[in-house]
C-alpha cells in the first residue's frame, strides 16, 4: 500500500512538520510514503518519488515546504489530470494527503470525481479563510512574525513620536491584521469585515494625543485594497495630513509565510498528518478535509468547505470595534 503527499499553493510554515510526520507515520504503519514535489505541476509532471526517513531528517524547525509547492492552470484540463493518474499508477499510488487551501481542495476533489484517487486535505494558509474550520496550519507562526515585526517597529515609532502603518496579509480576510492589532495594542485597526469612519477615528486620536499619546499604531488587511477600503498609503496621508502626525509604512509581504514553525504549529502538523493517514487507512471512500474546531478534529466533505465563505467570529471582531472608532 502506498499514500502520497503534496502541498499546494501558497506555503506556510508547518507543511514541513506535517511532511515529516506523515513520513515517520506511514513507515510506523507498514505503509510506503511517497513525495509529490512541485504540487499539481510535479504531479501532472511525474515528479513523484519513494520517501525516505533522510528526506525528512532536520526539517522539523524549517519554514516553507521541502517538496516545493506550486499553482497549475494545466490541472484543468482532463487530460493532464489523466497524466497526473497514470503517473500514480506507475506507483500504486491510490491516495494523497494534501496540504493547501480550498482551491487545492477542489482540484483534487475534481481528479477523485475522474478516477477515483481518494485524498485527506489538510488546510494550510496563513490566512485562516477556509470555512468549516477554526485554524489553518501557518496561522500561529505567521501571528507571531507579525508581531515581532510590529513590536519592533513600535520602539522606532515611539523613539521619534511617530505613526506607523502596519500592512498585513491576509488576502480577502482580515484575520491576521484582526489578531495582531489586537495582540500588539493597536490604536487602529483597518480590515474589510469592519465598517470605519476615519472622521470619528480621526477625532479620537486627536484627543489621544492632547491626552499624552507619543505614537500610534495601525495596522491594515492587505485585503482592503481589493474591497474598496482605505490603502496604506491612504492610511499614511491622512495620518501626516488630518491628524498630524509623522507617519511610516510598513508592508510585511511575503516574510509572513516563512521563519520557524511555531511549536503550536509543529503540533497540529503532527496531528493533521496523523489523523489524515489514519483516515486513508480505514478504508474511508472519496474526499474529505480535515478541520480543527474547539480543540477538537473533524472531517467535513469538500463539499461543506465550498459551501459558505469563511467569517472571522463576531466575538473577535467585537474586541476590535474599538479601534474603528
Amino acid at each position: 500500500m502506498a499514500i502520497a503527499i503534496m502541498t499546494s499553493g501558497g506555503d506556510c510554515a508547518g507543511m514541513n512538520p506535517a511532511i515529516k510526520q506523515f513520513v515517520d507515520y506511514c513507515f510506523n504503519r507498514k505503509v510506503q510514503p511517497y513525495l509529490i514535489y512541485d504540487g499539481l505541476k510535479g504531479l501532472i509532471d511525474g515528479d513523484i518519488r519513494p520517501a525516505t526517513y533522510e528526506d525528512v531528517a532536520g526539517i522539523m524547525h524549517e519554514g516553507g515546504t521541502k517538496i516545493r509547492s506550486s499553482r497549475s492552470k494545466r490541472f484543468f484540463e482532463y487530460k493532464y489530470r489523466e497524466q497526473a493518474y497514470k503517473n500514480l499508477q506507475k506507483h500504486n499510488i491510490d491516495k494523497i494527503v494534501i496540504l493547501g487551501g480550498d482551491g487545492s481542495f477542489r482540484a483534487l476533489n475534481q481528479f477523485h470525481k475522474d478516477f477515483g484517487v481518494n485524498f485527506v486535505g489538510i488546510p494550510a494558509t496563513i490566512d485562516n479563510d477556509i470555512f468549516g474550520t477554526e485554524y489553518c496550519l501557518g496561522v500561529d507562526t505567521a501571528l507571531n512574525v507579525i508581531r515581532q515585526a510590529t513590536d519592533a517597529v513600535r520602539d522606532t515609532s515611539s523613539s521619534f513620536k511617530r505613526a506607523c502603518v502596519i500592512e498585513t496579509m491576509g488576502r480577502d480576510c482580515g484575520y491576521l491584521a484582526l489578531v495582531s492589532a489586537i495582540a500588539c495594542g493597536a490604536e487602529v485597526c483597518i480590515i474589510p469585515e469592519l465598517d470605519y469612519d476615519l472622521n470619528i477615528i480621526g477625532e479620537r486620536l486627536k484627543k489621544e494625543i492632547a491626552n499624552g499619546r507619543k505614537y500610534v499604531v495601525c495596522v491594515v488587511a492587505e485585503g482592503c485594497h481589493d474591497n474598496k477600503c482605505t490603502s496604506t498609503q491612504q492610511l499614511v496621508d491622512w495620518l501626516q495630513n488630518d491628524i498630524g502626525i509623522e507617519t511610516r509604512a510598513t508592508i510585511l509581504g511575503h516574510v509572513q509565510r516563512g521563519g520557524n514553525p511555531t511549536v503550536f504549529d509543529r503540533l497540529l502538523a503532527s496531528q493533521f498528518a496523523t489523523f489524515a493517514v489514519d483516515r486513508l487507512l480505514s478504508g474511508e471512500k472519496g474526499g474529505s478535509v480535515i478541520v480543527y474546531n474547539k480543540s477538537e478534529f473533524d472531517f467535513v466533505s469538500i463539499e461543506y468547505v465550498n459551501s459558505q465563505k469563511y467569517k472571522i467570529k463576531e466575538e473577535l471582531l467585537d474586541l476590535a470595534r474599538r479601534l474603528v472608532n
